[in-house]
């Protein structure tokens, strides 16, 4: 009974620890993201309410969903900024909306953010309400919701309680992109082969 008992609490522990501040927020993979509009503070539309969503079509798409900015979440958007730049031909793209009940003082930050860290290929928004977009889930209890899609077919989604991402955290969610620029090759693949 011992023998079966230690490596069950040792699992147990394992898995405990591995999912340490992650929370069940946001779109489950296989659902299609729907439309919803954010105004653009730093990218190509800047000042403007437009649906990225939208404009990004069935680009290969990581979206942050936030709801403040802090060290972490700016080292987040840099390396997603890094990875979205290396990965242009294949047309990857991303975002990151500021969920708020403050946009005039929120404004300010995602300047600073993107002057700070050179942010060039991630558009900061903000969506006006702490909630977010109904049709996209995200609780409460979610301080930052990552979900990436492609084809309008979310591959992956991760929510953290706290801002406070480790590195190994971000890191982790760097890895998850491969998903969606594989979805994106496979596609394309399949439509050459037609």
């Amino acid at each position: 009974m011992k023998r079966v008992l230690v490596p069950a609490v040792a699992l147990l522990f394992a898995t405990s620890f591995a999912t340490a501040g992650e929370v069940e927020s946001g779109l489950e993979c296989g659902s299609s993201p729907g439309a919803f509009n954010v105004k653009d503070v730093t990218g190509p539309n800047k000042g403007k309410s437009l649906c990225y969503r939208c404009a990004y079509g069935g680009k290969p798409v990581v979206s942050i969903f936030t709801r403040e900015i802090n060290d972490d979440v700016a080292a987040l958007v840099k390396s997603i900024d890094n990875r979205v730049g290396k990965n242009k031909d294949q047309k990857m793209s991303a975002f990151l909306v500021l969920l708020t009940d403050d946009p005039d003082a929120d404004e300010a930050k995602l300047t600073k953010l993107a002057e700070e860290k050179k942010i060039k290929n991630v558009p900061l928004t903000m969506f006006d309400g702490i909630t977010g977009p109904p049709a996209y889930k995200i609780s409460e209890d979610a301080a930052v919701n990552v979900m990436m899609w492609v084809e309008s077919d979310v591959k992956s989604n991760v929510a953290f309680t706290k801002a406070a991402l480790s590195k190994k955290e971000r890191q982790n969610i760097l890895k998850e992109t491969a998903k969606i620029l594989a979805a994106k090759e496979k596609a394309e693949k399949k439509a050459s082969d037609s």
